[in-house]
């Protein structure tokens, strides 16, 4: 599976950036036919605290599924939308199960 990160809005360093691909490497086990990963990590001009924004599209033939979050870190961030990931691939595969019978 391959996964894009974009950053917008400031550079992700390296560490982030490895951070996010193995987290979402971790959602091929909730299903088996994902074609690709896209991140997107921006920064919102606020003064709130919670200005990270990260959003997980997933791309699986004839749907895509996407997750944004709000948060004061993008490791936060990153962790809440693949937790939450998981829980539609699930019930993505389930139909697709369902479908079959």
């Amino acid at each position: 599976m391959k996964v894009f990160v974009q950053s917008v809005n400031f550079n992700a360093d390296k560490k982030l950036v490895d951070f996010v691909e193995k987290k979402a490497m971790g959602l091929e086990k909730y299903h088996d036919k994902i074609i690709d990963a896209e991140v997107f990590l921006k920064v919102q001009k606020t003064s709130e605290k919670e200005n990270k924004i990260t959003e997980l599209k997933i791309n699986i033939p004839g749907s895509e599924l996407i997750v944004k979050k709000e948060t004061k870190t993008f490791e936060e961030g990153i962790s809440i939308v693949v937790d939450s990931m998981k829980r539609q691939l699930k019930k993505s595969k389930e139909k697709e199960r369902e479908f079959q019978h």
